[in-house]
């Protein structure tokens, strides 16, 4: 039966603009995002500079961004203030940080109800302004266009070429405070204390740049340093070769860091790298695209989270020609591997972790290393890991022969008393993604000494060298920790060739 065209009498189905724009506020921006979508534009613009103001304590609280950038002229202002500004499709330079034409807007909208953005281009100043207050008054897709700047917060400072945007109306980031203008300046610098880590973390490529690229970012005039999350330039960080993979739509670039033990970090170094969440949770994938980073620590399905594999890191680079086929959503702040991506990531999380499992073991087999007259000694039994004090260690055998006979026996059940009421389940809640928390007791200098005294001599019957045994006793905690009075003791022991 042959088709029939037929006619279709069409109807109108714009959306009410009342209603979409207050969608809009929840695709689920956090003022984290918020913040980094609108820096997105910023270096999008070839800005090198971008200064975040937050008046907290007036009555009508603002937030502003303003940055160095190449600004925009009237009619460039009004197509950016537009929803859908850019098609997603459209083909973009390298440094193209955007991608949907919504970022500006959504990003904003998540934080307040008005947005004035103010422009200067060669000279030329332009301005508008979304008020949704007015959107729903009017059911309309107005902006309004500024004329006279006079009464817009830190104008001032938009002297030469740049762009101000401004947050007012903050009724997504004053915590419900609108009442209490104490509580209202609390929330709110709280949460730009949790949006600065984001900053300097997703944007620590471009501030750590030398020369043309490298990007400032300042919060109140306060210039923030930015975070590695892969110690690169710490020596003990293990990173391996570069890795790539060449798709149709360009090349993803793959590289693998073991960071350092928190031994041999200080504990300010190994918090920043952990993060709030810790470092349980900042291991696995770190995706970046054009050097943004989009996603920091998961692994995406392909390795489970644990205490042995919380030094691994794994570095991506993509392009943003690969923004359909890693499904990037409108925050950049989540992605979806290719499955031929997928195929071969697995493959390389399964080599790499290995790495970060024997940092950890190999400090753990140091405790069966009888050479090293362990306190603990760690044994294979009934096929269990069990930890018992070690009877043979010099300063206990030492000290159960001073005792008289009648007492030894009871000396020995103490020991088996200790070594069986170890908290193993205290222990492994402690330890799950907080190890580097968990401390041995500082034992007394003069119970050092005594250990110092009973097992220098042993060491010395094992025939290891003088040099040896110090490099030996630097290793375990307890003397390390106590090393600069452990020292002089020893040079005593070694220059009257053995106790006392």
């Amino acid at each position: 039966m042959p088709l029939i065209n037929k006619s279709f009498t069409k109807a109108d189905a714009t959306p009410r603009a009342s209603a979409l724009i207050e969608s809009l506020r929840d695709i689920g921006y956090s003022l984290s995002t918020a913040l980094a979508d609108i820096i997105d534009n910023s270096i999008t613009a070839g800005a090198s500079t971008v200064r975040i103001f937050a008046d907290t304590l007036t009555d009508s609280p603002s937030i502003a961004i303003i940055d160095n950038g190449s600004g925009m002229d009237q009619e460039d202002l009004i197509e950016a203030l537009r929803l859908g500004s850019r098609n997603p499709r459209e083909e973009r330079t390298a440094s193209d940080l955007g991608r949907f034409g919504l970022g500006l807007k959504s990003a904003s909208f998540s934080q307040c109800r008005r947005l004035t953005v103010l422009s200067r281009r060669g000279g030329s100043l332009a301005g508008a302004r979304w008020d949704l207050d007015d959107v729903a008054e009017t059911d309309r897709w107005e902006i309004s266009l500024i004329e006279d700047d006079s009464n817009i917060p830190h104008a001032d400072l938009l002297r030469s070429d740049g762009t101000l945007v401004l947050w007012e109306k903050l009724d997504r980031v004053d915590g419900g405070y609108r009442h209490d203008a104490r509580k209202r300046a609390q929330h709110i610098n709280s949460a730009l204390a949790g949006a600065e880590r984001h900053l300097r973390i997703v944007f620590h490529r471009f501030m750590e740049r030398g020369g043309k690229g490298k990007l400032s970012i300042s919060i109140n005039d306060r210039v923030l340093d930015p975070i590695d999350p892969f110690a690169t330039k710490h020596p003990a960080t293990q990173i391996d070769p570069e890795e790539t993979l060449t798709l149709a739509q360009g090349i993803v670039r793959i590289r693998s860091f073991t960071i350092p033990h928190h031994k041999l970090l200080q504990k300010d170094e190994w918090d920043k790298l952990g993060g709030p969440e810790g470092h349980l949770r900042s291991q696995g994938f770190y995706i970046y695209r054009g050097d943004r980073l989009i996603i920091s620590g998961s692994w995406l399905g392909l390795a489970r989270q644990t205490e042995l594999t919380k030094l691994c890191r794994i570095r991506l680079d993509i392009p943003n020609t690969m923004d359909a086929d890693w499904k990037i959503d409108v925050k950049k702040a989540s992605a979806q591997l290719p499955p031929v991506v997928r195929e071969r990531l697995k493959k390389i999380v399964e080599r790499f972790v290995h790495t970060s499992k024997r940092t950890y073991r190999q400090r753990g087999q140091k405790l069966t290393d009888e050479s090293r007259v362990p306190m603990w000694q760690r044994l294979l039994k009934d096929g269990s890991i069990v930890y018992q004090p070690n009877s043979n260690h010099p300063v206990l055998v030492e000290f159960e022969e001073c005792l008289p006979e009648g007492l030894r026996q009871g000396f020995r059940n103490c020991i088996s008393l200790v070594g069986a009421g170890l908290p193993v389940d205290s222990l492994h809640a402690d330890l799950l993604g907080q190890a580097e928390t968990v401390k041995s007791t500082e034992a007394e200098m003069g119970a050092l000494e005594q250990a110092l005294h009973s097992m220098v001599p042993h060491l010395l019957e094992q025939g290891i060298s003088e040099a040896g045994i110090r490099s030996m006793l630097k290793t375990t905690d307890m003397f390390r920790n106590e090393w600069e009075r452990v020292e002089p003791v020893l040079a005593i022991i070694f220059e009257k060739g053995g106790p006392e």
